[in-house]
């Protein structure tokens, strides 16, 4: 099993920037940096939605709304995934999940969450 932590999320005014973290933690020998990881994030009322993923051959993907904004990143040494979030809008205001799987299509692993609010 593999138990994922985020952190870095907080207030921020529009334009400015946060970055995300997500730590994993698995059972000594399960390997970490084979499994696909991503972002989602779900806002009130909105269903939840993918924001980045990145494979494990290092391979990304961007939702639209964010490209161009958002770089998501891994460190396989520190079974860490990061997301920097530039330019932040308002709408970007959501609570960020991590989540990880065996295939970029599959997630079968869950964060609690980290909220980022962005005020205009």
């Amino acid at each position: 099993q593999v138990q994922l932590v985020e952190s870095g999320g907080g207030s921020v005014q529009a334009g400015g920037s946060l970055r995300l973290s997500c730590a994993a933690s698995a059972a000594s020998g399960y390997a970490v940096s084979r499994l696909c990881m991503a972002w989602f994030r779900q806002a009130p009322g909105k269903e939840r939605e993918g924001v980045a993923s990145i494979s494990s051959a290092y391979s990304t993907t961007y939702a639209d709304s964010v490209k161009g904004r958002f770089t998501i990143s891994r460190d396989n040494a520190k079974n860490t995934l990061y997301l920097q979030m530039n330019s932040l809008k308002p709408e970007d205001t959501a609570m960020y999940f991590c989540a990880a799987g065996p295939w970029c299509s599959t997630s079968n692993y869950w964060g609690q969450g980290t909220q980022v609010t962005v005020s205009s």
